[in-house]
Parts: structure tokens; C-alpha cells; sequence
């Protein structure tokens, strides 16, 4: 019985969390909706029109990268605010627990106390 009750709690906990934005997997974390890093391009200096083209693949480079590390600092800020929000849910569940079992104590105290 205990059993399913702490399985059901986990459960509630699972499921009244947001999703998260990345993941970890093996101690390395990675934005789920960024898409790939953009790979930076090389400056082709063959001739002044193979130059040209390196530069302007440089620009969209530039803001394809920017976009992706944007959205890369949200989801990390985003999973990170999850983490501290479930970390002190969790500690302040411990807290009115230890509380709550302090009073039953005394109660009890008090009882047998009086016998």
C-alpha cells in the first residue's frame, strides 16, 4: 500500500510539472527546438565573386547563429527555472513534513505524559 502511494505521488509531481525544454542525456545538455548548431562557413578568397559569396554566407551565418543560441539561452533559462521551482517544492514538502511530524511528537509526548 505504501508502495502505491509513493507511486502515485511521483506520478501527480510528474505530471503537474511543465515539460521541460532540453535534455540531458550522460552529463551533457542540448535544446530540444533549436535545431542544429549552424556550421560556421569559410572565407573562399579564389576571386573577388567567391569572396563576395563568403561574406554573404558569413552574414546569414551570423543570423542563423544568433537565432539558434537565443533560442538555446531560453530553453536552458526555461529548464533551469523548472529545476529550482521543483527543487523547492520539494524542500518545502520536507519542511511541513518534519513539521508535522514534530507536532504529532509532541502530542504524543503530551498524552503519555499525562498518564
Amino acid at each position: 500500500m505504501k508502495y502505491k502511494i509513493t507511486i502515485a505521488a511521483l506520478l501527480s509531481i510528474i505530471f503537474a510539472m511543465p515539460a521541460q525544454a532540453g535534455s540531458l542525456n550522460n552529463g551533457s545538455w542540448q535544446p530540444s527546438g533549436c535545431g542544429v548548431v549552424p556550421e560556421a562557413p569559410t572565407i573562399d578568397a579564389g576571386n573577388v565573386e567567391a569572396y563576395n559569396k563568403s561574406i554573404a554566407a558569413i552574414n546569414t551565418w551570423q543570423q542563423k547563429s544568433r537565432d539558434y543560441f537565443e533560442c538555446l539561452i531560453k530553453e536552458a533559462n526555461t529548464d533551469n527555472g523548472i529545476i529550482a521551482d521543483h527543487a523547492n517544492q520539494a524542500q518545502a514538502k520536507y519542511r511541513d513534513t518534519v513539521e508535522k511530524i514534530g507536532a504529532q511528537a509532541d502530542a504524543a509526548k503530551k498524552k503519555l505524559d499525562k498518564e
